[in-house]
């Protein structure tokens, strides 16, 4: 995802750098074929006027620490799924360190063609970050706190969030940052909740002896769940290191709002549990689920 949207702003006319240390061989050639180009840390934050975070949530706050004890001093993008609360941390710690900051949330597919890619803003300075996405077939919308909607020009689809009582919820409503934040976990907390959840119910079927039975009645009450719990388990398995964090942020926004936190921490031990294998089979995600190792 971080290569796609830095080739969308490279496409543009942006200088777009990266910091190749610690990365594999399959990032420096995504990163090589968006046209981006090579730095260390220290030499990005010298020629960065934006730092843009697009990284594993478990990342997240590690990455805004480095960052500002480097010195920057322009303006810091988190657009990783992480909760509102996380969201106000990332913002202390890069003010902290002489940055400005913008909560961001990305939800999509990384193909660069228009539609595929959107990205959520809110902070004072979001509209900064806005116009640098113009022209790019990222669909960039702000969290606008006039219309409590989300839109390209500030629309009327409805948007938003908040995690806590008090100012820190009143900063989300109203466009703060955390914002953007809270979109992507009310969204992700469907589209990757409800693979996992799909998985355990497969995986307990097949437990019981009846999945046959259930794939039977899929069939001819819910058609589609079959295939959609196959391609569950490939994501689960290529990406579902990734996710185990991000149902822990959404479990920790759930609980801020005063909601159950419990199914998406039950979501994370899906993710924790399945093998990490680009082409593990179906059978060995499920059997792997019902693994307390």
């Amino acid at each position: 995802m971080g290569a796609a949207v830095g080739q969308c702003l490279a496409a543009a006319g942006h200088r777009v750098l990266w910091v190749p240390e610690g990365r594999s061989p399959a990032s420096a050639a995504r990163a090589e074929a968006a046209g981006l180009t090579g730095v260390d840390l220290a030499e990005l934050v010298r020629s960065a006027e934006v730092i843009m975070s697009v990284c594993p949530p478990h990342a997240a706050l590690d990455t805004a620490r480095e960052v500002a004890r480097a010195g920057f001093g322009g303006l810091y993008v988190d657009a990783n799924a992480i909760s509102p609360a996380t969201a106000r941390e990332v913002a202390a710690i890069v003010a902290d360190g002489g940055a400005g900051c913008v909560d961001g949330g990305i939800i999509g597919t990384p193909p660069v063609r228009p539609g595929f890619i959107r990205l959520y803003l809110s902070g004072p300075r979001a509209g900064e970050v806005y116009q640098l996405f113009e022209d790019t077939p990222v669909d960039t919308r702000l969290v606008d706190h006039a219309s409590q909607g989300a839109g390209r020009a500030g629309g009327a689809d409805s948007a938003g969030g908040a995690d806590s009582a008090g100012g820190a919820s009143r900063a989300a409503r109203d466009g703060g940052i955390g914002a953007a934040s809270a979109v992507k976990m009310a969204y992700a907390s469907w589209t990757k909740g409800s693979a996992a959840l799909l998985l355990a119910a497969r995986a307990m079927a097949r437990a019981q002896g009846v999945e046959d039975v259930l794939l039977a009645e899929w069939g001819l009450s819910q058609p589609g769940l079959e295939e959609r719990s196959a391609r569950a388990a490939g994501s689960a398995a290529g990406k579902g290191w990734r996710w185990v964090a991000e149902m822990e942020e959404i479990a920790a926004t759930m609980g801020a709002a005063g909601l159950p936190k419990g199914f998406h921490l039950a979501a994370a031990e899906i993710y924790r549990r399945s093998p990490h294998a680009e082409a593990a089979a179906l059978d060995a995600v499920l059997e792997a689920l019902r693994s307390a190792s």
